[in-house]
């Protein structure tokens, strides 16, 4: 990702949500440290991970285990936002990554960590309580940012969960990429929500 690109979607999104960069920047900084001489991932791991391979990414839409219906995830190297990571262990499936902002079920996010799941951790202006607490109980960590990358904190475009898992696959060079348990106009959330699903098809737009 070539933040200079990045940077003008993202003020756009900090002028439309009243975000502050500068909180941001701070929850970044944060979590490098608490990253620092704990379990990190190199981003190569990802790379051989991902390259060349048709990824599956999971949302966590109710409609979720519905789709997992109609794929056979054996086939596919499988991206969890987030929230989806709960139904997707109570149905037995581990992911390979999950792309987190520490708002869903983060105890069976360290489940699945324990088993295996390589954890993209971000760090955003509202969140350095949860930084605190759970990262230093994962293993396998790579940090992200909205803002600046810089040292040990990347930035591999998008604003969701769920659009970033999309934008990690296509900065680490998927064959394919597959949406399931997405819906962008589901009426049965809140007003910041669905404000944050429509930023999410927006940026998906320019794949």
């Amino acid at each position: 990702m070539d933040f200079k690109k990045w940077e003008p979607v993202y003020e756009k999104i900090l002028e439309d949500f009243g975000f502050s960069r500068e909180d941001d920047e701070n929850s970044a900084i944060l979590l490098s440290n608490l990253l620092i001489g704990a379990g990190t991932a190199d981003t190569n791991t990802l790379e051989e991970l991902i390259s060349g391979k048709d990824v599956l990414v999971c949302g966590n839409a109710p409609k979720l285990l519905i789709d997992l219906k109609e794929v056979n995830v054996e086939d596919y190297v499988i991206i969890a936002a987030d929230g989806a990571t709960a139904p997707l262990i109570d149905k037995g499936i581990v992911p390979h990554v999950i792309v987190t902002d520490l708002d869903g079920d983060v105890e069976k996010e360290i489940q699945a960590n324990q088993e295996g799941s390589i954890m993209v951790v971000h760090a955003h202006g509202d969140n350095t309580e949860k930084l605190l607490r759970y990262v230093p109980q994962f293993r396998n960590v790579i940090g992200t940012t909205q803002a600046e990358p810089f040292g040990n904190i990347h930035n591999f475009g998008g604003f969701t969960d769920g659009d970033r898992c999309v934008f990690l696959a296509h900065e680490f060079n998927a064959e394919s990429i597959t949406l399931v348990g997405f819906d962008f106009y589901d009426k049965n959330v809140t007003p910041m929500k669905e404000k944050k699903l429509k930023w999410a098809q927006r940026l998906l737009g320019a794949f």
